[in-house]
């Protein structure tokens, strides 16, 4: 079971926390969640994760601000993790914006979960 991807996700609203780890269960992967971009770098310090779900819009540290942090680790291991961003406005940035934060990809909500797995699997293989 060592293959097992664990995914960390960054997301202030329990509901989709709880659909999100539903759906990535399907696929035998770890999740962890935080609550904020602040939690997001407090985990990753402590431990290893192979890909992070990110919204953009949280409170403490937002999504942008926390994946241009994780960019500046001297871990190469994890500055180099794959970061999903999760935003219910994509007009708010495009994705040559999105690229310049660092983030790999984006997933509009409202979440359509077969994107998400397509997304995580496309960037996990």
């Amino acid at each position: 079971m060592s293959d097992t991807k664990k995914i960390l996700v960054g997301e202030d609203s329990s509901v989709i926390i709880n659909l999100t780890k539903s759906v990535l269960a399907f696929e035998n992967y770890q999740m962890k969640a935080a609550r904020n971009g602040k939690q997001v770098l407090d985990m990753l310090d402590k431990e290893d994760f192979d890909l992070i779900l990110m919204d953009i819009s949280m409170p403490v540290m937002d999504g942008a601000l926390c994946t241009q942090e994780i960019r500046k680790l001297e871990d190469e291991k994890k500055s180099k993790i794959p970061i999903i961003a999760i935003s219910g406005n994509v007009h708010n940035y495009t994705m040559d914006e999105l690229r310049k934060f660092g983030f790999d990809d984006f997933i509009q909500k409202p979440l359509d979960f077969d994107k998400v797995l397509a997304t995580v699997k496309k960037h996990l293989n």
